[in-house]
């Protein structure tokens, strides 16, 4: 099961909306994913900084005076918003990749949602309703988003296995299938530096896309990688700092439908998540091809290259 949703915002004017458009999108795919949910919001750039959105248990505890310790051992400027189990934590570009060891150090139970400059990334178990109204998603502005109804299969229903999965400074993906590689893959990721916190299959194949453009591949380029390389099924859905992919396995067995206008890019696991979204009556509505990378970018024209099955 598990439900996606993704909308890419081509008409500025309705980044104030991102928020509410993608949570009714969101709450439509309940019954295909109760136990958890999770949503990636792609809002303001912040120049000369990154964006830490971590996540505790126990906020109250480990939240309290977070900021000054990481500004006690990085230095530089640093500052915190909270939102419910969740921080957002801004901090030098420059001290990125030590953030994590240093996280890690001083308040050990706290785990890295996602990193980023326009990326951050809210996720929790429960109804997707109510992971959706405890960070008030709704009220969030930005350019494109991306959001994951879990029914857990293969893990534990945990926050940490709840999709958007993270893995390389503003990426994330959510995934409906099943992998089959994705152990002897995990394997090889980490031997090769990169950082995968759980066993959950969805975070390997974000994983491997970040591998993949760490050598230079563009994001279409990976996408078409993993059609190669990634046994199983699947359909994923990515986000980046400036764009927004799917793609789906030469088998294509999971149910997907995405929807076109001049204001925006659309993507559901079923078409009765999309029906809310304005001008929908006009949209080209298609079903994405097998073994075909579709690409949005705020930077380039839009791309469907398609490779053979």
């Amino acid at each position: 099961m598990c439900g996606i949703v993704g909308l890419f915002l081509k008409d500025t004017s309705l980044e104030p909306k991102l928020g509410q458009m993608l949570t009714d999108m969101l709450i439509t795919m309940t019954d295909r994913g109760p136990d958890s949910a999770g949503i990636a919001i792609y809002g303001t750039d912040t120049p000369g900084k990154v964006k830490l959105t971590v996540q505790s248990d126990s906020p109250d505890r480990d939240f309290a005076d977070l900021d000054k310790d990481i500004q006690k051992a990085l230095g530089g400027d640093v500052t915190m918003r909270l939102n419910d189990t969740h921080a957002v934590i801004e901090i030098d570009t420059a001290w990125a990749a030590a953030a994590r060891t240093v996280l890690a150090d001083i308040r050990p139970d706290v785990r890295i949602m996602s990193t980023g400059e326009k990326l951050e990334i809210y996720k929790e178990v429960g109804l997707p309703k109510n992971v959706a109204a405890r960070f008030d998603i709704s009220s969030m502005t930005g350019s494109h988003g991306i959001g994951h109804t879990r029914m857990a299969t293969e893990s534990a229903v945990t926050t940490m296995g709840a999709h958007p999965f993270n893995t390389g400074r503003d990426q994330c993906l959510v995934h409906n299938g099943s992998l089959s590689n994705h152990a002897s893959l995990r394997r090889k990721l980490r031997k090769a530096g990169v950082h995968i916190e759980t066993e959950n299959d969805t975070e390997v194949g974000a994983a491997y896309l970040t591998w993949k453009m760490q050598q230079g591949a563009s994001l279409g380029q990976a996408l078409e990688s993993s059609l190669d390389d990634l046994d199983g099924f699947f359909t994923f859905v990515v986000g980046t700092k400036d764009g927004f992919g799917v793609v789906r396995d030469p088998i294509a067995c999971k149910p997907a439908v995405m929807a076109e206008t001049d204001q925006y890019v659309a993507f559901g696991s079923e078409y009765r998540a999309l029906v809310n979204l304005p001008g929908i009556e006009h949209a080209r509505v298609w079903e994405p091809e097998p073994s075909t990378v579709y690409f949005w970018s705020h930077n380039a024209a839009p791309t469907a290259t398609e490779k053979a099955a």
